[in-house]
């Protein structure tokens, strides 16, 4: 008896969703690649009824490039309640959506405002769901630094810090997908962690970045007040495999073999 499913990842050409498309494929599952790009689109419904027909589980880690807090919460809702409609229509099993650790209490961040708007469209759905909430990414470690750089230093939250790999994001996604609902929300993040300064610390190092970098109680993130663990979990957790050192020897390692 075949143990393959057919698995619909919304946004399955963008930094995790194409990571989870790979695993899916690997392990023999068929996978249908959603995006606008190829006729689907869950924020206007564009092409949902086929994708959908026979599937067993929605991976749902589509994105919207936007600083309009109403038009980021109108995509995400939006977008949500058709996917979870057309779902329910298709008798799919299983809708698994990734969101952010700290979503609840993040709410003056425009982008985190429109996940939760999210999250509450999966819950009032009807449909079984999982909600995956992970940290940030070490792929966004440039970005962050970008963003608290000021005057040749980097200065950043003084909060607590446990950044994830997106293949480790990928991978769990896909494991839960794969597994019963849990009609509720599940953190995810990575193996260390420790002050966002610290790690920051870490990365530019590996990047040979001599810029300083400090920790200031007064700032938030991006537009919302936080306290000391607001962006990681405060308890039972799923976690990742790839520290953020290993990572960066990984990067480094591909870097130069690309430059050979």
């Amino acid at each position: 008896m075949s143990t393959s499913k057919k698995v619909v990842v919304i946004g399955g050409t963008g930094l995790v969703g194409s990571r989870a498309v790979t695993i899916l494929r690997n392990a023999g599952h068929d996978v249908v690649v959603a995006s606008s790009r190829n006729g689907i689109n869950a924020f206007t419904g564009e092409g949902l009824e086929a994708a959908l027909s026979g599937a067993d589980a929605v991976i749902d880690v589509s994105n919207i490039v936007s600083y309009d807090e109403p038009v980021i919460r109108n995509f995400f809702a939006t977008s949500t309640r058709n996917l979870t409609a057309a779902e329910k229509s298709a008798s799919v099993r299983h809708h698994v959506v990734l969101s952010i650790v700290g979503t609840s209490d993040l709410s003056g961040n425009p982008y985190v405002s429109g996940k939760q708007a999210q999250e509450d469209a999966v819950q009032a759905s009807g449909q079984d769901y999982t909600i995956v909430r992970a940290t940030q990414f070490h792929e966004f470690m440039e970005t962050l630094a970008e963003a608290y750089s000021a005057d040749g230093a980097v200065n950043v939250p003084d909060i607590q810090f446990q950044p994830i790999a997106a293949d480790d994001v990928a991978a769990a996604l896909v494991s839960v997908a794969l597994s019963k609902p849990h009609n509720g929300i599940v953190d995810l993040a990575g193996p260390d962690r420790a002050g966002f300064g610290e790690l920051m610390r870490t990365y530019l190092a590996a990047k040979g970045d001599s810029r300083s970098v400090g920790v200031d109680a007064a700032l938030g993130y991006f537009g919302a007040p936080v306290t000391a663990t607001s962006l990681v979990p405060t308890g039972a957790f799923m976690q990742g495999q790839t520290a953020l050192a290993d990572w960066l020897r990984q990067q480094n390692h591909a870097s130069q073999v690309e430059k050979a």
